[in-house]
């Protein structure tokens, strides 16, 4: 399941650690794992012949005890180092930032935490918060990193926004900060979805035209209702099919934005918006 989201989500590159290698007795054993493992990586398009697989003992390591401990994870972050392309921050677009969390900070207002998924923010800078409801605007007051006051933060930065006149009741998790007029919210779109099946973790039966799952945009789960096609009266676990979905709330959205289908917390399936209706 985890590597078909890393898929689904654009993980550019990934490191295995194969974890409890103490516990096994037969080096071939631990071959066919490792085998097994890049066989499953190749099959949601991974470079498996090629991605770094380390193995060792988490417990040794905390233990500090032998070559499957310490030295397995000095390996592991070699490995990062080397194979795990150094990302490419967005900073020539508007500014977007997920909300990740919400504190309120006594004297001085609301703060917003997340990851800036793209663009960049200044002190000072108006912005728009989008989704669950309706949009408000405010103007950051304050940008920090790791209790380090920031003039701006920019793309992959993790920062906390002080927001100029929001309570606390008045921004959530799974809202967005945006460069206002540069995201809308929408409740109507369009989107090709892949449906796991039973062996990837995904639903055993098929499901059929108003089929009502959450569908996770960025850090949220919103419930949204499925219209199938014209001519198509089921989707099966496994299919990969075009659907129109209508959400409770509206959601800062865009074309080509991924998700996650998910029942009760359990992925089953994941895709990507193909256009905006309403």
């Amino acid at each position: 399941e985890h590597v078909l989201l890393a898929r689904q989500v654009n993980v550019p590159a990934l490191v295995v650690f194969l974890n409890k290698c103490d516990l096994v007795d037969d080096p071939e054993l631990l071959d066919l794992v490792e085998l097994e493992v890049r066989e499953l990586l190749s099959k949601y398009q991974f470079p498996g012949d090629k991605v770094p697989v380390v193995r060792g003992s988490a417990l040794k390591a905390m233990q500090s005890q032998g070559t499957e401990g310490i030295e397995s994870i000095n390996e592991l972050m070699d490995a990062l180092d080397n194979y795990i392309p150094e990302p490419v921050r967005l900073l020539d677009k508007d500014f977007l930032m997920p909300v990740e969390d919400v504190f309120s900070i006594e004297g001085r207002g609301t703060v917003a935490t997340g990851r800036i998924e793209r663009g960049k923010i200044k002190v000072g800078e108006p912005v728009e918060i989008i989704g669950l409801g309706d949009t408000r605007k405010s103007v950051v007051t304050g940008v920090e990193m790791f209790r380090k006051l920031l003039d701006e933060g920019l793309a992959g930065d993790n920062v906390g926004c002080l927001l100029r006149g929001l309570k606390r009741d008045e921004i959530e998790r799974g809202q967005v900060l945006a460069k206002p007029g540069s995201v809308n919210p929408h409740k109507k779109f369009k989107a090709a979805i892949y449906v796991l099946g039973k062996d990837e973790g995904g639903r055993h039966t098929p499901f059929f035209n108003g089929y009502r799952p959450q569908f996770y945009f960025r850090t949220t789960d919103v419930t949204g209702s499925v219209k199938l096609p014209q001519g198509v009266e089921m989707v099966m676990p496994g299919d990969n099919v075009t659907i129109d979905v209508e959400l409770m709330t509206p959601i800062a959205m865009e074309k080509e934005l991924r998700f996650a289908i998910r029942e009760g917390g359990r992925t089953v399936g994941a895709g990507v918006v193909s256009e905006i209706v309403e």
